[in-house]
């Protein structure tokens, strides 16, 4: 795979301190990023799945119902 890009002179002067090639120093932060995104994507279990629904509607019971119409009075109730 052939990728061409602008390299910016920042990008260059960072691969230049460490003693690297543009080309070695882009590969070597590619291979960074995947490796920590492939570390934090695991698939989640059923029930950390289920937690996570039961936490969303914890305080579901809470919610007042809605009216039938909604009104400009009705969203502005509580400001004077």
């Amino acid at each position: 795979m052939e990728i061409s890009v602008k390299i910016s002179e920042e990008l260059a002067a960072r691969a230049r301190a460490r003693g690297l090639k543009v080309e070695v120093y882009v590969q070597e932060i590619l291979a960074r990023l995947t490796a920590v995104k492939s570390e934090t994507r695991q698939p989640r279990t059923p029930e950390e799945i289920r937690a996570w629904l039961d936490s969303l509607a914890q305080f579901s019971d809470k919610i007042p119902p809605l009216p039938k119409t909604i009104s400009r009075e009705w969203i502005y109730q509580d400001h004077n």
